[in-house]
């Protein structure tokens, strides 16, 4: 702090220099490899090309009457080398349903600017997915259970960053999927009861697994497991 004793008679303000503007400019460098090939980084300065790879997605819920269609287009970064890569760019939802027309527009826009951003966006995943609905959810073919519409997004998400290489593959391995096949088959040789009407491919009376949202847990060796992720409460 600079105290000041004498009496002040005039004063006058400093104008910015204009070098320190030019300076404070950020600019986006492109990274060089060994053999001299330059690697492009995605960030918000990169600029959408004429054509963009894309995939589309069908989804259709019981409690509506139109089906959303979800596309989601991927920009190929450092086309033709040895680092060449797939990102998610943008992302559309189309439906004939108006009802949820203003926060299908914003959810896009918000998705597709986190996707330009660049970096893991792998969070979106976690995050749509935890999104219910207090109205209740609905259950999907198969006897998997979706929280909410956000959160089979959130599905359509996580399927094609794993498409793109961007997500491993939650899927159990060989040896996981064995054991659950020969569990199944113990469990119905004991059971001898199928419903030739259910939709579920799993046993009837299997409860929901809270991993993998899927109507398919039950007791085996005195352990609730599921068949479809694999998941036991014994480890």
């Amino acid at each position: 702090m600079v105290k000041i004793d004498s009496k002040i008679v005039g004063y006058a303000v400093k104008a910015p220099s204009t070098e320190t503007e030019k300076s404070e400019k950020p600019e986006f460098k492109r990274e060089s490899s060994g053999d001299g090939a330059e690697v492009i980084r995605m960030h918000e300065k990169l600029e959408r090309p004429e054509v963009l790879i894309g995939s589309t997605y069908k989804v259709k819920t019981p409690i509506s009457d139109h089906a959303m269609y979800v596309t989601i287009n991927d920009i190929v970064l450092n086309e033709g080398t040895e680092f060449e890569k797939r990102r998610p760019f943008e992302i559309f939802i189309n439906s004939k349903n108006l009802d949820h027309y203003q926060w299908i527009v914003a959810l896009t826009r918000i998705i597709s600017a986190v996707f330009r951003k660049g970096g893991d966006v792998a969070f979106l995943v976690d995050e749509l997915k935890a999104v219910f609905d207090p109205r209740g959810g609905y259950w999907q073919p198969g006897g998997k259970f979706m929280p909410s519409i956000i959160a089979e997004l959130g599905y359509i998400v996580e399927k094609h960053l794993q498409t793109i290489g961007m997500l491993g593959s939650t899927a159990p391995d060989e040896h996981q999927q064995r054991l659950i096949e020969e569990k199944r088959a113990e469990y119905e040789e004991s059971m001898k009861q199928q419903d030739a009407f259910s939709e579920s491919e799993y046993p009837e009376g299997a409860q929901l697994c809270a991993k993998c949202n899927t109507a398919a847990v039950i007791m085996m060796d005195g352990c609730m497991t599921c068949l479809s992720c694999g998941d036991s409460k014994c480890g």
